[in-house]
């Protein structure tokens, strides 16, 4: 329903599901801000999920696992499907220092996490922290809305659109779409998408204050962003 790879919605899941049972669950007051969630599918199923938590120095690893798995594991994932999968929790064992007392220096998130969580090919610099006439972001959104619009309106199953720029020149130097068999989108793209940067701001709406939501838990999939609107496209 989110246009996403499997994968990256459950772990997006697991993620806020961390967050609500730290701010919100009195029971796991030893849960502590620094956490991570990964999801692994193989040939359609979830095999492997791995979620790793900061917590308080005195908690009992076993303990922590059990509540994780009862508390998080098991809301997030139906039984058919929990049954199959290993979970691992905390692989480093204790997991007391985090955030940017454990690891200095910044960059900017992980281009991965917020978008197809590895699932894609994706080439640019973090997302925040650039602003709208970057094509690294800007770019990147449009593809998403091209690739999502192609798949909603029944042209693709599953999509990948790629475009590339030279500095200096409005016009991509390239421009291609395939759906899951290889066949080329790219002629249905021209004829209703425009890749130039002032385009894709003034389409997308990019100059407004629309980012907030995008500070957590990715950029894609997420109602209300121009990016994620369906259109109709032009049938060729």
């Amino acid at each position: 329903a989110e246009f996403l790879p499997t994968a990256c919605v459950y772990a997006h899941r697991l993620a806020r599901g961390l967050e609500d049972l730290r701010r919100n669950d009195f029971s796991c007051s030893w849960l502590r801000p620094d956490g991570k969630t990964q999801v692994t599918v193989e040939n359609g199923y979830i095999t492997t999920v791995v979620v790793s938590t900061q917590h308080a120095e005195a908690m009992d690893w076993n303990e922590m696992s059990r509540f994780i798995r009862r508390n998080l594991l098991e809301p997030v994932f139906s039984d058919a499907t929990f049954g199959r999968v290993r979970f691992i929790f905390n692989p480093t064992g204790n997991f007391v220092q985090g955030g940017f007392e454990a690891d200095t220096g910044l960059t900017g998130r992980k281009l991965m996490v917020d978008t197809y969580g590895g699932f894609i090919p994706h080439g640019g610099g973090a997302f925040s922290g650039k602003d709208a006439t970057k094509v690294d972001r800007s770019a990147a959104y449009m593809c998403r809305f091209v690739a999502k619009n192609l798949v909603a309106n029944g042209y693709a199953k599953r999509c990948l659109v790629s475009v590339a720029y030279a500095i200096g020149r409005a016009e991509p130097v390239m421009v291609e779409a395939v759906d899951q068999d290889g066949r080329s989108l790219a002629g249905l793209v021209a004829q209703n998408f425009d890749f130039r940067p002032r385009a894709i701001i003034e389409r997308l709406g990019l100059r407004q204050a629309i980012f907030q939501q995008t500070a957590a838990y990715g950029h894609f999939g997420k109602p209300g962003l121009p990016w994620e609107q369906v259109v109709d496209l032009n049938r060729v």
